[in-house]
């Protein structure tokens, strides 16, 4: 553990000052290495998030969460009410997912690709620097007096940021309600679509709270993974952390001095300059240990690099590391907890994998018509009335649609027609009767198999119960 003096080390959210009310924070514009691979990785996700809407496979929306009409696509494949199953063994992949890599790497998920997290430093954070400026030009801006300069910085920093939560609203809306419906409702405008409207003014309020003025408390109050990484962590997840055997040595950390042999003196390579606190997006310390509002953003690695590059000393003073690797030096190893949730991942993914395969396309569902009991038709035969569903979730229509007994001999006769086309991505219904010999049946209560045929040809099978009268048992 750290050398620290106790009475040095922060017990408090760095976000709530001595008198309990928010403490804004004002976090050094960053740079170096790994914050170049950030952006990079960040605005490819963005591109993928604003582009993903508009991308059609096969017809179908490559992204889309319609939980109104609990319809999905993931990739472009289509998932369907009836498919719901699917979808939650989908959810619980990626929790074992990111619990896999939270063991292994720690908060690797909220630094570099939580959508929070890119927008508010890649973004908001990144437009803030251009008009406030860096750090202390923002400290003065701050204590400043509602003047003309401080007046027009913070009314155009609040237009754009707006304008960006409209636009991150409509892309929220369009993973809900399909890009097509969006850009319908944009054409025929907001005084034809007024209730739908008013909730892209709800988003856009939400995401613009969110990011002016609630900013990193979602990740230290709000977010329940900063929590979560408690539990998960260990010694030898590998986490952004502070090198304190190196740090503080035997006479703790101090202050660089030109010319000064730190070795000899016993002084730890830390200079106590606090960069890597300054450009803290949470506003902590990382030489306190792992806490909670670390999102391993990696802004700290950078700074302190760049002051050790500047003070002739060994980079990596912090780094992605294990508190085994910084107090044993021993290398990361694949841990039996690791390889169990591994392996729960691969079997969770192999489950996933034979039920897309055993997935039908086409999704029948007969059930007698409540309160019906059965007739008597001439040639002693016995009627059912039934109500049926056929659902397409292909994206071509199917057409000469049929249904016919399979385990039974009997005539199935659809109300309107005797054959029905199921449109594309939808679904049609309707009523029909099933008629079979009395001789045929066996007892009160028969289990029919249909069969649901498109141009002569079986693509689909269901089941449903058949009444008929005890005398025929």
């Amino acid at each position: 553990m750290s050398t620290i003096p106790e009475n040095n080390f922060r017990d408090s959210i760095g976000t709530i000052n001595q008198e309990g009310k928010r403490a804004w924070i004002f976090p050094k514009k960053p740079s170096g290495k790994f914050y170049k691979y950030r952006k990079l990785v960040s605005y490819l996700l963005l591109a993928i998030l604003f582009a993903a809407p508009f991308i059609k496979i096969n017809g179908n929306q490559f992204l889309l969460f319609n939980v109104l009409e609990r319809r999905f696509n993931f990739f472009g494949y289509p998932f369907w009410p009836q498919d719901f199953y699917l979808v939650v063994i989908m959810m619980i992949i990626g929790v074992v997912f990111v619990i896999l890599f939270t063991v292994a790497f720690g908060r690797i998920f909220c630094g570099w690709i939580c959508p929070q997290t890119i927008f508010m430093e890649m973004v908001f954070r990144r437009i803030e620097y251009w008009i406030e400026g860096d750090r202390g030009k923002q400290l003065r801006l701050a204590k400043q007096s509602w003047d003309a300069e401080k007046i027009r910085k913070k009314g155009l920093k609040w237009i754009i940021f707006f304008i960006i939560s409209f636009l991150i609203a409509n892309i929220f809306l369009a993973y809900i309600i399909s890009s097509d419906q969006l850009l319908e409702y944009i054409t025929e405008g907001p005084a034809e679509n007024i209730s739908t409207f008013i909730s892209l003014l709800i988003f856009t309020g939400v995401f613009y709270f969110i990011f002016t003025w609630f900013r990193e408390q979602v990740c230290i109050i709000a977010c329940p993974y900063g929590r979560l990484q408690g539990v998960l962590l260990d010694n030898r997840s590998i986490i952004v952390a502070y090198d304190h055997k190196r740090g503080e040595k035997e006479k703790g950390r101090a202050k660089f001095r030109k010319n000064e042999d730190r070795q000899a003196t016993g002084k730890g390579d830390c200079i106590d300059c606090l960069q890597c606190v300054q450009v803290c997006p949470t506003g902590i310390d990382i030489r306190n240990g792992t806490q909670l509002e670390c999102v391993n953003c990696t802004a700290c690695i950078d700074a302190c690099d760049s002051m050790m590059e500047a003070v002739n000393l060994p980079k990596g003073l912090i780094r992605y590391a294990s508190e085994e690797n910084i107090e044993k030096k021993a290398k990361f190893k694949f841990t039996p907890r690791l390889k169990g949730y591994t392996t729960v991942l691969v079997i969770l993914i192999g489950v996933l994998t034979g039920m897309l395969f055993l997935r039908n396309d086409v999704e029948a569902r007969i059930l007698r018509l409540p309160g019906q009991l059965y007739e008597h038709q001439q040639d002693n035969r016995i009627s059912n009335v039934f109500t049926f569903k056929l659902v397409n979730k292909t994206t071509e229509d199917i057409e000469n649609v049929q249904l016919k007994l399979i385990s039974h001999k009997g005539e199935v006769r659809l109300v309107k027609s005797d054959s029905l086309i199921v449109p594309k991505q939808g679904f049609a219904e309707g009523t029909l009767f099933i008629e079979i010999p009395a001789a045929s049946l066996k007892g009160e209560k028969e289990k029919l198999k249909i069969g649901v045929y498109s141009n002569n040809k079986l693509i689909e099978t269901t089941t449903t119960n058949f009444l008929g009268p005890r005398s025929y048992r």
